[in-house]
């Protein structure tokens, strides 16, 4: 079974397109079948592209590799009347 990724997840990218390399960033947002990650690790070589595509790449949910999964919200108790 395939591992849900979610907003805040830190994960790592396959290289598409014209990146040239690999990359890792933190998930922004979920769609159906894919994820939008802001690229915070990359090649020095890739720079110039990763600045073109505004430090974002949509990437497939199967060629996203969790790293590390963001942590879980701590549920605050409401208190009773």
């Amino acid at each position: 079974m395939a591992v849900e990724l979610k907003i805040g997840d830190y994960v790592q990218g396959k290289k598409f397109a014209s990146l040239e390399h690999d990359f890792k960033g933190e998930i922004e947002k979920v769609y159906e079948n894919s994820v939008l990650i802001l690229i915070k690790e990359f090649t020095k070589s890739d720079e110039p592209v990763v600045n073109e595509y505004n430090h974002r790449a949509v990437v497939r949910k199967g060629d996203a590799k969790l790293i590390k999964a963001a942590p879980q919200p701590v549920k605050v108790p409401e208190p009773e009347a």
